[in-house]
């Protein structure tokens, strides 16, 4: 028959257990050197209570005159059992040098042998020794009587070791009682701090605290998300590898305040922020994160949980995206107007009108052919021309033409391999919608046609790229702010394309400025170098 397996006793049982030993060894231990440390000051107390009253005797005037007499003990034994019950003692034992008892407890053993050690008290001195006489072991203190400067006689002294004993014993009572309560009161103790730490470990035993302990840390390296936990203070607490190359910190930040940390402000804020936040959006230095915050509340608040997504490369697809949607209308807003126009070319033709129909074919043909030859001499990069040309289409569907600068040039092969073609799409991109919504809304209230001028140049290791529009500009007040994530004028849930534009040209190691352009509009310029500088 197989008995299920019982579980292991939880890390608080164990250590309760053993705390519980402990208290007990040393409330015994304890109690144990307070009985052997009282029963020894209790031979010493009664050791010096017998050598005074010994000495005093001793050198009573009346013990030596009554020593001269021919019969010592009729005055001595009443005087001894006098003193004797005066001090509480034993027994006074007054003898001749040749140990023949003067005065006894028991009358009947007056003129007996003295049962002890009585060579050194007749050499001059005065000791101590513990000897079994005719009352039993005892303590007892020997000492001579001087008479002039001669020995005449010795004093005996002493207490019984069962009086010694019954003496601890009464105090034991006392020690036993004192004892349990401590061993009661460290019980208590014990268990209080054991039921805290078992709510604390949720009862768990030490072997599943450390397979924990083992699954949280293969969790946190695992995780591909950034996970960052602040205590109440706002310091880290923990972080794992993802969220330290998310936010670009260097090891060693735990324990570090996130306020001291060299991260953007807006996203500073998010992590400090006391209330939940919600798929945020913010950008480093080089990536663009999703945040989320929770704080953790028991009731104090006792830190905060931050995840992080990274959302570089989806924002990437997402406007290569936004970008194929495009050219999708502007090629079916071509596809339609080519329709209109060889319906009208046919029309001439049934006219009899052939010369006209021609001419107005060929017109057609040269103005669509003018901006590709003129793109594709220029720039010979063909994501960077292709994506011009798409953009072109796209203003011109919304009336609005965008125009390559004379002094553009980039031959085949300028642009370095580390110089990803994605962010030359990001930043070229970003800027020309750009340009094109400002003419756009500018054309609106103005009435005129709005224009749209790119410039991209290779030369001398550096890459220019530069978009300027003749719309209303950026107002100096607002030049600073543009590049922040979360600048628009077009309400919430934009803003954050001249973000990405920022980011990308500091990947490559470049810079972004704004200008007035020459038309009277915004003029961006990104300068990236083609050899050195580019990060990774």
């Amino acid at each position: 028959m197989r008995f299920p397996r019982t579980r292991p006793r939880s890390l608080a049982g164990q250590l309760f257990a053993w705390q519980v030993v402990l208290v007990a060894a040393v409330v015994a231990g304890c109690a144990f050197f307070a009985y052997v440390s009282g029963r020894g000051q209790a031979e010493e107390t009664a050791a010096r209570q017998v050598r005074a009253v010994a000495l005093s005797v001793a050198g009573s005037p009346s013990v030596r005159e009554a020593i001269r007499t021919d019969d010592p003990s009729a005055a001595l034994q009443p005087y001894a059992e006098r003193v004797r019950r005066d001090t509480g003692i034993a027994f006074i034992t007054i003898m001749s040098p040749d140990r023949v008892r003067w005065t006894h407890p028991d009358a009947d053993r007056i003129g007996e042998t003295f049962l002890g050690h009585t060579a050194r008290a007749l050499r001059g001195e005065t000791f101590t020794e513990t000897y079994t006489g005719t009352l039993g072991p005892s303590i007892r203190v020997v000492t001579p009587v001087r008479d002039g400067g001669r020995i005449t006689g010795l004093v005996s002294a002493g207490i019984t070791v069962d009086r010694v004993s019954s003496q601890v014993r009464a105090q034991l009572g006392a020690l036993a009682l004192a004892a349990g309560a401590a061993l009661v009161l460290g019980g208590l103790g014990t268990y209080v701090i054991n039921a805290r730490l078992r709510r604390h470990t949720h009862g768990m035993n030490a072997a599943e605290l450390s397979r924990l302990h083992d699954y949280h840390e293969a969790t946190l390296h695992a995780v591909r998300e950034g996970l960052l936990m602040l205590d109440g203070q706002r310091r880290i607490a923990l972080i794992n590898d993802a969220g330290r190359e998310l936010l670009g910190l260097a090891p060693g930040t735990v324990g570090r305040r996130i306020a001291d940390l060299d991260l953007p402000a807006p996203l500073t804020g998010a992590l400090l922020a006391s209330e939940e936040r919600v798929d945020e959006v913010h950008l480093t230095a080089d990536r663009v994160i999703v945040v989320n915050t929770r704080p953790v509340v028991g009731g104090e608040r006792r830190g905060t949980v931050v995840t992080l997504r990274d959302h570089t490369e989806l924002q990437a697809l997402s406007g290569e995206l936004d970008s194929e949607r495009g050219f999708t209308r502007a090629l079916r807003s071509q596809a339609h107007e080519a329709a209109n126009r060889l319906h009208t070319v046919v029309s001439l033709i049934e006219l009899g009108r052939a010369d006209e129909a021609v001419g107005f074919a060929t017109a057609e043909l040269e103005l669509a052919q003018a901006l590709t030859d003129r793109v594709v001499g220029a720039v010979a990069e063909p994501v960077l021309a292709a994506l011009l040309l798409g953009k072109a289409a796209q203003a011109n569907e919304r009336g609005v033409e965008l125009v390559l600068a004379e002094d553009s040039l980039i031959d085949d092969g300028a642009l370095p391999t580390s110089l990803p073609a994605r962010d030359l799409v990001t930043i070229l991109g970003n800027l020309i919608d750009n340009a094109v919504d400002a003419v756009t809304r500018g054309a609106a209230v103005s009435g005129r046609r709005g224009r749209v001028t790119v410039t991209a140049l290779a030369d001398g290791g550096e890459l220019l790229l530069r978009v300027a529009d003749n719309g209303a500009g950026v107002a100096p007040a607002d030049a600073a702010e543009v590049f922040r994530a979360g600048w628009s004028t077009h309400g919430a849930g934009r803003g954050l394309g001249l973000a990405l534009v920022r980011q990308a040209a500091h990947r490559g190691g470049g810079t972004v400025a704004l200008e007035r352009g020459p038309d009277g509009g915004a003029e961006f310029t990104v300068r990236l170098p083609l050899t050195a500088g580019v990060r990774a």
